[in-house]
């Protein structure tokens, strides 16, 4: 069997977290090739799936990344598959959510050209402390906390006004917690809980990518914030039309000023799965995906 870990051509040179499913798979007689995703030379058809991993310069070329997806989807079996990634790769994903009952941050959307006033908004909102994020994006690119003072509220205008060109943007609360309880993650394999994951930013950061030197460990859910993250995976399943569970989900929470789990993220597309964390995990992940073949 020939499976396809699919990169991209500028994958950092410390990237390791996907080694446990490399050493799983081998260990199941697994051809494993890592092409990356936008060589035209690739014959994604040679390969009996193809399991998306470190694409992560998509979000610069994000229209060619969704061709490519339904595009490769014909020819091999895409995991997850394309009419996932595609919604999955813009955040209004996080709208459709929210409108089935699964609670997100309070957010305002704002659309490509669209003219925002952020005082405005932000004084609408009641709120003190602002946070904008790109709706096509990944590794906080493109994101901005300000203060409601004259100082923050220009630099979230000019930074709009600049970026509201080209791309759709949200608008939430800053949620200070994710300064010290920081992102809460649940990772689900073929729709079953594999493990969970803390990441907390260095001090007076929001960022909780170890590229910004956050750190991530092992953490335990209680069965309620189990079962919160489960339910927004069935309910993305339920949105997706999909007959069969998610191969892979990662489900990211921030705390809001209640102490109520708030969904930041579901990643669904090319996720690291901090496989690291647990010992079993590359494993369960090989043999969902064996289980498929």
């Amino acid at each position: 069997m020939r499976i396809a870990l699919i990169t991209c051509s500028d994958l950092p040179g410390w990237e390791i977290d996907d080694q446990p499913l490399h050493v799983a798979l081998r260990g199941r007689d697994v051809e494993i090739v890592e092409p990356i995703w936008d060589d035209p030379t690739v014959d994604w058809s040679s390969f009996d799936a193809g399991l998306i991993r470190t694409t992560w310069d998509y979000t610069g070329k994000y229209k060619a990344f969704v061709s490519w997806a339904e595009s490769a989807s014909t020819q091999t079996r895409l995991y997850n598959p394309a009419h996932v990634i595609r919604w999955n790769t813009h955040k209004g994903y996080l709208r459709e959510l929210e409108e089935k009952g699964v609670r997100i941050a309070p957010t305002l959307w704002f659309s490509k050209g669209q003219s925002v006033d952020i005082e405005q908004s932000m004084a609408a909102k009641g709120w003190t402390r602002g946070f904008l994020k790109p709706m096509v994006g990944a590794t906080a690119q493109g994101t901005l906390r300000f203060h409601c003072d004259t100082e923050g509220l220009t630099a979230a205008q000019q930074h709009l006004d600049r970026t509201l060109e080209t791309a759709d943007f949200m608008l939430q609360p800053y949620l200070t917690s994710v300064e010290t309880t920081g992102e809460l993650t649940a990772l689900f394999f073929d729709g079953e809980l594999s493990h969970t994951v803390q990441k907390i930013p260095v001090k007076g950061d929001y960022r909780v990518q170890d590229d910004f030197g956050a750190w991530d460990g092992p953490v335990t859910f209680s069965a309620e914030q189990v079962a919160c993250a489960r339910n927004a995976v069935k309910t993305a399943e339920e949105i997706l039309g999909l007959e069969e569970p998610l191969l892979y989900a990662r489900v990211d929470f921030l705390v809001d000023d209640a102490g109520r789990l708030c969904l930041n993220e579901l990643e669904l597309v090319e996720p690291s799965l901090f496989l690291r964390h647990d010992a079993k995990a590359g494993e369960r992940l090989a043999d969902a995906l064996l289980r498929r073949l």
